[in-house]
């Protein structure tokens, strides 16, 4: 295990389910980078990551591996409700979209891409489930957003990636539409693991979904319509998936 600067972190508890098998990434959404650390050790703040990851791409450690760190909070992927429980937590400095959403830095995001590799490497996370913050919680979440180079990780070996289809006419859902085809859209979400209830209704619950999924896997546009783009780059994830086993 590489090692890291450690600035502990009271904000910690036990793990109370299952294997670590999740990687959750979030951007701090705080005007400096300091002061998210800062608020990140403060017992106040009730919140905490297990790393944490400077614009220069200076790695700190918060929290121990085998400790549940608190930064998912209420969140659901793929039959799991207690996200804590079952993954490591990375906070990227990054003031977010309340605070101009910058580009995430080439040295932060090479020290990301490195702490991820070796975390994955050595507990075994499936690339399936390196996911963005929004993916667990599409209903409160945004972070890390659609400007986080999530091609470049794949790239290297982390997480699930697949080229998106380009943007173009066509059919596409929004919210108030209903019917099979938005069932078989919602399944689609559900069975990759979003947590998404399987109505034929195009709810706002459903626009939530569909927009994190976008600012995941299709960045060009998030708008939580599900156009043809959205729908193809979908399936073409499912295929993968499919494919390349748990």
């Amino acid at each position: 295990m590489a090692r890291y600067l450690m600035t502990p972190s009271p904000n910690h508890g036990e793990r109370r389910e299952g294997p670590v098998d999740m990687l959750i990434l979030h951007y701090t959404g705080m005007e400096t980078a300091k002061g998210a650390h800062d608020w990140l050790c403060d017992p106040k703040s009730q919140v905490s990551s297990h790393y944490f990851v400077y614009e220069d791409g200076a790695i700190c450690q918060l929290v121990s591996e085998d400790r549940r760190a608190w930064h998912a909070g209420v969140g659901f992927w793929g039959g799991v409700s207690d996200i804590n429980s079952r993954s490591i937590g990375i906070e990227i400095a990054n003031p977010g979209h309340a605070g101009g959403y910058p580009d995430f830095p080439p040295a932060q995001m090479e020290a990301v891409m490195a702490l991820c590799s070796d975390i994955c490497a050595r507990l075994s996370i499936p690339p399936k489930r390196v996911l963005a913050h929004s993916d667990v919680a599409p209903a409160r979440k945004i972070d890390p957003g659609e400007k986080f180079d999530w091609a470049m990780l794949a790239a290297n070996g982390v997480g699930h990636w697949v080229e998106p289809v380009r943007i173009s006419g066509g059919r596409f859902f929004q919210q108030g539409d209903a019917g099979q085809p938005v069932e078989a859209l919602q399944a689609m979400l559900a069975l990759y693991g979003y947590g998404i209830e399987v109505s034929g209704n195009y709810d706002l619950a459903t626009e939530q979904v569909v927009s994190a999924f976008q600012r995941h896997f299709r960045q060009a546009k998030v708008d939580g319509i599900a156009d043809v783009s959205t729908i193809e780059t979908l399936h073409r994830l499912l295929v993968a998936a499919s494919s390349s086993g748990p």
